[in-house]
């Protein structure tokens, strides 16, 4: 291939037309990755097809002609992940098979698979202890064995290291704009009648969600910590949410051992380092500057201090 020089045909040619096939239409991130594409004019279509069926992502594929595919369809129950400790064949069929079925059927078409995991496989060590600041990188062993939900996502993300293909996206703990959203992190919580309170690397779909695309266009493939940089607490938060949307907002905290005692399977808590994302990224905000910026300053109803 020659390299191209001043004034050349190649230094000019316009750069290649997108077209992304997107799985998870009534989903959360699928929902909103559909409105970004709509916002910016990038062609695409949602799949019909069930992700264990082979023949149906097939005919997907061959309708759409898509230059990037995005998977962000699966199992995380509801209200909860404490449904699938109830519901694993099902949680396994979406999550595991369907999952390994869409990659597979992109890497035989050729094409880049964006995949929307999950950082809920790590809960924090001696080696990464709580406040040390001190995260799991992306090739770091999963250690959270404590649902059913995680343990499906530990063993995909495995599986998916053997397709090079793919593009996994460690998302954590979503949060986004829309705080009536039930699935919005901040929504949830603002809702449970107690929280604890530990520090998490958590994703601002906000500012995430676009860079997801961008990475698309860059055919970024591997293991991604897709987590905004640093931790963030559950009180903190909070504390947000009263300063900026309702001063009248008050909440009460419990702690682990009485947590367990209202869900059926632990919770992981954990750091992601963001050495590799944020290298990528450069602008890539901290948590808690994200927070303001994206979620608690478009939302705020107390008057400035």
């Amino acid at each position: 291939m020659g390299v191209a020089t001043n004034g050349s045909a190649a230094e000019q040619a316009p750069a290649p037309a997108l077209k992304f096939l997107i799985y998870g239409r009534t989903g959360w991130i699928g929902g909103l990755l559909g409105g970004l594409c709509a916002a910016r004019r990038i062609p695409f279509a949602y799949g019909a097809g069930r992700l264990e069926n082979r023949a149906q992502l097939e005919a997907d594929i061959d309708a759409a002609a898509p230059t990037h595919v995005f998977n962000a369809a699966g199992v995380t129950g509801r209200p909860n992940v404490d449904w699938c400790e109830t519901h694993r064949a099902e949680t396994v069929r979406a999550n595991v098979v369907g999952t390994l079925t869409l990659a597979d059927v992109c890497r035989a078409r050729g094409l880049v698979l964006i995949n929307y995991a999950t950082g809920c496989i790590f809960e924090y060590d001696d080696a990464h202890p709580l406040g040390s600041g001190v995260g799991f990188k992306e090739e770091d062993t999963p250690n959270f064995v404590g649902s059913f939900y995680s343990k499906t996502k530990a063993m995909v993300e495995e599986l998916l290291k053997n397709y090079e293909n793919v593009c996994t996206l460690r998302v954590r703990m979503p949060i986004s704009s829309d705080l009536s959203n039930p699935r919005n992190f901040i929504t949830k919580i603002t809702r449970y009648e107690k929280v604890v309170n530990i520090p998490n690397s958590m994703t601002i779909l906000d500012e995430l969600l676009p860079i997801s695309i961008e990475m698309a266009k860059r055919n970024l493939t591997g293991i991604w910590n897709f987590t905004n940089p640093g931790v963030v607490s559950h009180n903190e938060i909070l504390e947000m949410y009263r300063d900026y949307i309702d001063p009248s907002f008050s909440w009460k905290n419990f702690n682990l051992e009485e947590q367990a005692k209202v869900i059926v399977a632990p919770r992981s808590n954990n750091e992601l380092d963001q050495t590799k994302l944020k290298n990528e990224f450069p602008e890539l905000l901290s948590i808690k500057d994200s927070l303001i910026k994206y979620v608690f300053e478009p939302n705020r109803k107390t008057s400035k201090a």
